[in-house]
């Protein structure tokens, strides 16, 4: 192959890339208020985390807001499924993978991606809010990429909420021990993580950073005369 060649399909690859974000931005610009929920996609309806995922997207979509996922299995079926049972807005984030990821059938809104990097841009940029349930390295990947650009002031700071205390602490206890010790982080960086067991709470934590939100909008909206 000619460097011609592989300049060709570089060039190509950046317009595959540009029409993803631009597809994403055209679907999702009015959905809404919207809180991205992740998790294992092996968890099977029957796990506790998967009932509870569905009971928190439920509760969301009745306070209003659209919920969304990578739109496969295990939990992140769980919660288009709430959000489906109150009919409210329930979008996947549907990605390639060298082993197909099949579409769960609760998305109502649907996209698919070919890169991370551009899905990953749809789950920051529409949430006002993170639900992190018990799941693998995807779900690390986005939890942290978020605390990363919270702490980092590279986004406005919006509630990273992990369900789940037990499958959490271990990395909550390395967070305030190791992290905190060798002063990697600071006590104001752990402020942003929330953690419970209760979908209730994640509904109150929600609502008050939307509340607050609000206010701050119209805090930033000119006076009548200025």
């Amino acid at each position: 192959m000619s460097i011609d060649d592989l300049k060709g399909k570089e060039t190509w690859r950046l317009f595959r890339i540009l029409s993803e974000f631009v597809e994403g931005f055209e679907e999702l610009t009015d959905i809404g208020p919207a809180v991205s929920i992740f998790g294992s996609s092996r968890f099977k309806p029957g796990n506790k985390y998967y009932k509870k995922a569905v009971e928190v997207a439920r509760l969301l979509s009745e306070n209003g807001y659209a919920i969304i996922t990578g739109g496969g299995g295990g939990i992140m079926e769980a919660a288009n499924k709430g959000a489906s049972l109150n009919k409210g807005v329930s979008v996947g984030l549907n990605i390639t993978l060298p082993r197909e990821q099949k579409p769960n059938r609760f998305q109502n809104k649907s996209l698919h991606f070919r890169y991370f990097f551009a899905r990953k841009v749809m789950f920051v940029k529409y949430a006002i809010g993170y639900v992190c349930m018990p799941g693998g390295f995807g779900t690390l990947d986005e939890f942290f990429e978020a605390l990363t650009l919270i702490q980092t002031h590279k986004i406005y700071p919006f509630p990273l909420i992990l369900f789940g205390t037990s499958y959490w602490q271990p990395i909550l206890d390395f967070m305030n021990g190791n992290m905190l010790e060798y002063g990697t982080i600071t006590k104001e960086d752990l402020k942003i993580i929330k953690v419970t067991n209760d979908p209730q709470e994640v509904v109150s934590i929600i609502n008050k950073h939307r509340d607050w939100k609000m206010r701050m909008v119209e805090k930033a909206k000119p006076s009548e005369g200025s």
